[in-house]
């Protein structure tokens, strides 16, 4: 049954709904649609799942208008598709943008929606039929061969058939003989329980090396003999100059004194294990690009890219291929806009956002966005298509990037530090992205505002991450909590969290180790981290390298986190740190792609190897460089 049907503008104001259908709803299930979907730009989606219930909608952009459907999520109702289409028409042809009320339109859905369900019951009873029909044949079908196969082996078969069946048991024959002609050589060529085939020979490394001093090359190689001038027993013959070997290491107490390995310690230039050389390092990296305004025109630049023809001429091969092709139109003889119309652009504009290293999922989703937010909308005279398409591709990106809700970090230190604790941020991502090196720039911008830091040393998987962090802490002179290796990290973020609360420290970065998305007992561990913590921040690190594993990455860890929760409340990704940016020239796409799958801001961007090396994430150029 049908629970509610809603039509409303795009600006949020609701001009009809149906008051016979059912109860209030349990939720806001229409608030999520909006706030996950629709300004997400993936309104070119099927349905949308919310709770117990499905939503599908359609809409109609020359007005403006946009019609809801919201049903049992555990009903198929075959008729909601047409009963949505219908309504659609019907309401277009009495809408009024200086009417509010509408209550005149009961009677007419009521009608609709009898029209609706008796379609749909139609519809139901023929798939029904059509499985009848298609599982009576199958079983005939069945019972014919079952039939067929009697009559064969019944002996009332032709010559012909007893011939092929002679045929066929020769071929099984002669293949079985093979067979058993090849296991016969398998056992006589097995050693030491072993087959001694080509791909499992396995060979003593001292023999080995002495048959490659004598010419004879592994696999079926070819073997030097005397009688090229005897150069191989010349060359075994001729003792190679003898390497410089490293001496072993002896991990004893009661071994003599040897050479230090943990060089942290000796920064000192006469050894004395002074700080003066790396104390000053902090003072001297200058301002921090985060404070920094990145003054962006896209005016200016627009214009110059109008009058001025491009180097790589990639304008001109555009038109070939159709993305400029369409002249100027006027919409006489056409009045809205279809999507056979749409299409060439958009395939265009996807090729375009794909070759910026989005995610083809992504740019597929996006370009069915766009094409339902303008089918059906009246084209302006003497306006291109492509121009139309790319204005609105632009306003989503805008969208898409912007953040949905404001993260203001130092205005929630400071509301940490009025209710007397720590402000925790946890750093988590795979392997390599630089989790360690920008969490350090990211405590050299806090420190900027005077805000005192804590290091958190919770990577005790990886071999020389504490290491690493605690070169870091010296160099900003930063107090840093460890508990060595092959710690429960869960624990030592959370005694990091009660020696900062101690020591009126006012935030606390924590480091975690990198993992991949698929590394079941690393995410179980960062899930009871993040549980038992329970931070204020995650920041996803990511590279700006990634194309279509950004998607992987964030979507199964978002999912692990859910999956593997304890609580009641599942914690997700809060934001992004993108790393490398500065090594990617125009591919920019996995910014875009992170944001869409995630829902979450990009929040720092990682442009260099200093510590001031870090910024915000300017909108406007992003979408100027995936669109140009």
């Amino acid at each position: 049954m049908l629970e509610q049907l809603l039509i409303f503008t795009r600006g949020g104001l609701i001009l009809w709904t149906c008051k016979e259908l059912g109860k209030a709803l349990k939720g806001s299930p229409i608030d999520t649609l909006i706030r996950s979907c629709l300004l997400e730009e993936r309104s070119g989606e099927v349905s949308f799942n919310y709770e117990a219930y499905t939503l599908k909608w359609t809409f109609h952009n020359d007005l403006g208008l946009v019609f809801v459907a919201v049903y049992q999520r555990i009903l198929h109702l075959l008729y909601v598709d047409d009963l949505l289409s219908m309504v659609k028409e019907s309401f277009s042809e009495i809408y009024d943008p200086k009417r509010m009320s509408y209550d005149d339109f009961d009677e007419t859905f009521r009608q609709l929606r009898m029209e609706a369900e008796a379609r749909g019951e139609e519809l139901r009873k023929v798939k029904q039929v059509g499985k009848v029909v298609s599982s009576v044949k199958k079983q005939g079908q069945v019972s014919k061969s079952g039939l067929d196969g009697g009559n064969k082996s019944g002996g009332g078969g032709s010559k012909k058939d007893v011939g092929d069946g002679d045929k066929d048991k020769d071929k099984v024959g002669s293949f079985m003989t093979n067979g058993n002609h090849k296991m016969e050589d398998d056992d006589s060529d097995k050693t030491n329980g072993k087959e001694n085939t080509a791909d499992n020979v396995v060979l003593d490394p001292s023999k080995l090396m002495k048959l490659r001093s004598k010419g004879v090359r592994g696999r079926g190689g070819v073997r030097k003999t005397d009688s090229i001038g005897n150069k191989s027993s010349k060359v075994a013959a001729a003792e190679p100059p003898k390497k410089a070997t490293k001496k072993n290491r002896v991990w004893d107490d009661a071994a003599p004194k040897q050479v230090k390995l943990d060089f942290t310690d000796s920064v000192g230039e006469n050894g004395n294990g002074n700080h003066d050389h790396v104390d000053i390092a902090a003072a001297d990296q200058g301002e921090s690009m985060m404070d920094k305004e990145e003054v962006f025109s896209s005016d200016d630049e627009s214009e110059d890219d109008d009058d001025e023809p491009r180097s790589d001429e990639k304008k001109p091969e555009a038109k070939k291929k159709g993305w400029f092709s369409s002249v100027f139109q006027s919409i006489t003889g056409k009045a809205n806009l279809e999507r056979t119309d749409l299409k060439p652009a958009l395939k265009a504009l996807k090729e375009r956002l794909m070759t910026k290293n989005v995610a083809e999922e992504i740019a597929e989703k996006l370009c069915e966005s766009v094409e339902a937010s303008l089918e059906g909308k009246k084209l302006a005279s003497f306006t291109r298509i492509s121009s139309t398409v790319q204005g609105a591709m632009e306003n989503a990106l805008i969208r898409i990037l912007t953040p949905r809700r404001s993260i203001d970090i130092m205005r929630d230190v400071h509301a940490a530090k009025e209710q007397r604790r720590p402000y925790v941020v946890v750093f988590v991502g795979v392997n390599g992205v630089g989790k360690s090196t920008n969490l350090a720039k990211v405590a050299y911008w806090l420190q900027q505002h005077k805000v005192s830091v804590m290091m958190a040393a919770c990577d005790t998987f990886r071999s020389g991450a504490v290491e690493q962090l605690r070169t870091h802490a010296r160099r900003l002179q930063i107090p840093i909590f460890e508990k060595g290796y092959e710690k429960d990290p869960a624990v030592v973020a959370k005694e990091a969290i009660q020696e900062a609360t101690r020591n009126g420290s006012d935030v606390v970065l924590v480091d975690t180790a990198g993992r991949m998305q698929d590394n079941e007992p690393l995410m179980r561990a960062l899930s009871k981290l993040i549980n038992l913590n329970k931070p204020d921040l995650v920041l996803f690190v990511g590279e700006a390298l990634v194309g279509n594993d950004a998607v992987d990455q964030l979507s199964k860890f978002n999912q692990k986190l859910s999956d593997l929760s304890n609580s009641g409340t599942t914690r997700l990704i809060d934001g992004i740190l993108l790393t490398k940016f500065d090594t990617i020239d125009d591919k920019v796409g996995a910014a875009l792609s992170m944001v869409y799958i995630s829902g979450a801001p990009v929040m720092f961007v990682g442009c260099g190897q200093s510590y001031t090396d870090l910024k915000k994430l300017n909108v406007k150029a992003i979408v100027k460089t995936l669109l140009k």
